[in-house]
């Protein structure tokens, strides 16, 4: 099946490159962290191939937990989220940007509150995990390994 290219594209010869994006933009609601999850298996499986099943569902779940966080307490309405993307077989890191410098923290134990564990997951989860202030904003990272 032929693919329409714009018109700019025809002239130039210039394609976007194949799969998904190392870095893409999402809206800051509660619906982007599914949208996430799904960019973050799309990623996976044209640009890691051979990561195991397992690498992929953690790496998953770090970055729906690190787009929670983001969209909870990074971003107001008409914000965005950027979530980015790069790894090998056996090591993914993630970035999740938002517009806010307040840093993540983890939130005492509670049995009446039903959030506040998504930190204590990318602890469990990642090999190691950061923040790094942003002229606008922050970015919190982690590497996850097999």
């Amino acid at each position: 099946m032929a693919t329409m290219l714009p018109k700019q594209y025809e002239k130039t010869g210039c394609r976007p490159p194949p799969g998904s994006p190392p870095q893409l933009m999402f809206v800051g609601a509660p619906e982007s962290v599914r949208a996430a999850r799904a960019y973050v298996r799309e990623f996976i499986a044209y640009h890691l191939p051979d990561l195991a099943p397992d690498h992929t569902a953690d790496v998953e779940l770090v970055v729906s937990e690190l787009v929670t966080n983001a969209v909870r307490y990074g971003t107001e309405p008409g914000d965005s989220v950027l979530v980015g993307l790069t790894g090998t077989a056996t090591r993914v890191r993630v970035e999740v940007q938002d517009p806010v410098r307040r840093r993540p923290s983890f939130k005492p134990a509670s049995v009446e509150r039903d959030r506040g564990r998504g930190l204590f997951i990318v602890e469990a989860l990642a090999e190691c995990w950061g923040v790094v202030d942003q002229p606008f904003g922050k970015t919190v990272w982690a590497v996850v390994t097999r």
